[in-house]
C-alpha cells in the first residue's frame, strides 16, 4: 500500500511540473516571438506596434509578450503594459537597482542580440520574479520577449 501511494504521488508531482511548464514560456519561445516581432515590424511597422500595445492575441502567450524600445530608451510598445508606452525608460530600474533599460540599449547597440537577466513583475503572479529576455536590435528599434524563472 505504501510503495501505491508513493507512485501516486511521484505521478501527480510529475503530472503538476509538466502542467506548470506548458503554462510558462520557454527561452526557445521567447527567441521566436522576436523573430515574429521582428519580422513583422519590417513588414507593417505602424500596424505591429498598435497589435502588440493593444495585446493582440498573436502577440501574447501565456507570460510571454514582446516589448519594443528605441535606441534612447523610450518604450515604442508594450505587450503587458501600454501605460509605459511612449515613455522614456533608461533610468527604469529593477527590483535591485539595475537600470536594465540602460543596459539594454548598451547591448544592442554593441552586441545587437543577446540575452539580459534583471527582475520584473510576473503578469500571471502579479509578483517580482527573476527574469530573462532576449533582444534583438533591428534597425532604430530594440524588440525583446522574456521568460520568468520560477
Amino acid at each position: 500500500m505504501f510503495k501505491s501511494l508513493l507512485a501516486v504521488a511521484a505521478v501527480s508531482t510529475i503530472a503538476s511540473v509538466a502542467f506548470a511548464a506548458d503554462n510558462f514560456a520557454t527561452p526557445k519561445e521567447a527567441e521566436a516571438m522576436v523573430a515574429k516581432a521582428v519580422k513583422a515590424l519590417g513588414a507593417d511597422r505602424t500596424t505591429t506596434l498598435k497589435e502588440i500595445t493593444g495585446k493582440d492575441k498573436k502577440w501574447v502567450d501565456r507570460d510571454l509578450y514582446p516589448v519594443v524600445y528605441d535606441m534612447h530608451g523610450k518604450c515604442i510598445a508594450h505587450g503587458q503594459n501600454e501605460r509605459q508606452v511612449g515613455k522614456d525608460l533608461i533610468d527604469l530600474a529593477d527590483a535591485d537597482g539595475k537600470e536594465f533599460i540602460k543596459e539594454r540599449v548598451s547591448l544592442a547597440t554593441s552586441k545587437g542580440k543577446f540575452w539580459q537577466d534583471y527582475k520584473f513583475t510576473d503578469p500571471v503572479s502579479k509578483k517580482v520574479l527573476p527574469k530573462s529576455a532576449y533582444c534583438e536590435k533591428t534597425g532604430e528599434y530594440i524588440v525583446c520577449a522574456g521568460v520568468y524563472k520560477r
